[in-house]
């Protein structure tokens, strides 16, 4: 059930991996043309692309279908402690 809360998520730059997944893990995109496909590890997402890498794995636990795009729409990352959504006073949740 979507319950209408929307989520901001700071300093995605500060993620850690555990193991060996720096080296391991890979993340794919594809352009849909002959030979598109580009490949990354999870030590270059983290150095260029926190914000995305964050984003693929929330998407990737959402339910698939229509309330998992409704879901992911009211999703906000930001790499740094600054965001642009203080006017809505946000309440912070601290996971250790």
């Amino acid at each position: 059930i979507d319950c209408g809360d929307y989520i901001i998520i700071v300093n995605a730059k500060d993620v850690l991996l555990t193991g060996n997944k720096l080296e391991g893990k890979k993340y794919y995109n594809h352009s849909r043309y002959a030979g598109g496909l580009r490949t990354r590890t999870a030590r270059e997402m983290v150095e260029s692309y926190p914000v995305e890498m964050v984003e693929r794995a929330v998407n990737g636990m959402l339910p698939n279908g229509p309330l998992g795009r409704q879901m992911y729409r009211k999703l906000f990352v930001y790499a740094g402690s600054e965001h642009k959504h203080e006017a809505q006073k946000p309440t912070t949740i601290t996971i250790d």
